[in-house]
């Protein structure tokens, strides 16, 4: 299979992620963690795909997105799980979770269920590294998209994401986004802002950004919950949480750029108590809380 579903086109199967021919999954069930509009009162349907196209040194998912844990289904088992979520589960979405290298198989998989008159929302979750040509192909998937901006600097997404044109890719995903949600009925975004350890001036940049590019009516979702994890507990500065001025220096940004909508987390969303860390989370079905 050639591959060119992420910026990173590598033009074969398994590329740089390790994704195979078969769509990979750790977990999937009601997340009730998720923000507001996408959380409901039901939960969302999440599905947490394997193998993300981005190496995260504090990724909290590490044991599937780092190291492929999971299991490799086929069509009809990924289509029971859409509608084990949907039936079953009764949740408000299907939430795709690092989908990217899995889109051809998961447009397949709920063609059945379209057929039964099964149909959810769909919320592409996604770190924001992205071909806005994936994008545009596969834009049945994404009826909400739940994009980071994680990094204004290439040089640190390469250090700490071995993501090369984060910056390009992301800011491109989040604007063809915003367009799709201008002029697409159901259509909506919502950018994520997570304040990184020694980076919250990249947080800053992001905002402006944002604010001045595409609009400061951008529903954002500015978080505090960073945890540190796997790799990131030997590397400075992400070995520790973010600090409460950092934090406050980003809330403020947010509110001298002119944003309104969206969510800011209270500072104590950076106590490592609270951290909910995937690397805890047990394989197949499951409620997150």
């Amino acid at each position: 299979m050639n591959c060119e579903l992420c910026p990173r086109r590598c033009g074969k199967r398994p590329g740089y992620c390790g994704a195979g021919e078969r769509p990979r999954v750790f977990r999937w069930g009601p997340h009730f963690g998720e923000e507001p509009p996408i959380t409901g009162e039901r939960g969302s349907g999440c599905v947490f795909f394997s193998r993300c196209t981005m190496k995260c040194l504090y990724c909290q998912n590490s044991p599937w997105s780092w190291k492929g844990e999971g299991k490799d289904l086929t069509t009809p088992e990924l289509t029971a799980i859409f509608r084990d979520l949907a039936i079953k589960d009764k949740v408000e979405n299907w939430n795709l979770v690092s989908p990217t290298p899995y889109l051809p198989f998961v447009r397949e998989a709920v063609q059945p269920l379209f057929a039964e008159g099964i149909r959810l929302p769909f919320v592409w979750n996604s770190s924001g590294y992205e071909r806005v040509e994936t994008l545009e192909e596969y834009k049945d998937l994404c009826d909400i998209a739940l994009f980071d901006l994680r990094y204004s600097r290439n040089t640190t997404a390469v250090a700490a994401s071995q993501a090369p044109n984060y910056v390009e890719a992301s800011r491109a995903a989040v604007k063809w986004a915003y367009s799709r949600s201008l002029n697409t009925p159901h259509a909506s975004l919502i950018a994520r802002i997570l304040v990184l350890p020694g980076h919250a001036d990249e947080a800053i940049e992001n905002l402006a950004w944002l604010a001045t590019e595409v609009s400061n009516e951008v529903p954002v979702s500015v978080m505090a919950q960073y945890t540190p994890a796997y790799k990131a507990l030997e590397t400075p500065p992400y070995d520790r949480a973010v600090t409460e001025e950092e934090y406050e220096s980003v809330t403020e940004a947010a509110a001298d750029f002119g944003f309104e909508n969206g969510w800011i987390q209270g500072y104590e969303a950076s106590d490592p108590k609270l951290a909910l860390l995937g690397e805890n989370m047990s394989a197949d079905h499951g409620t997150v809380s």
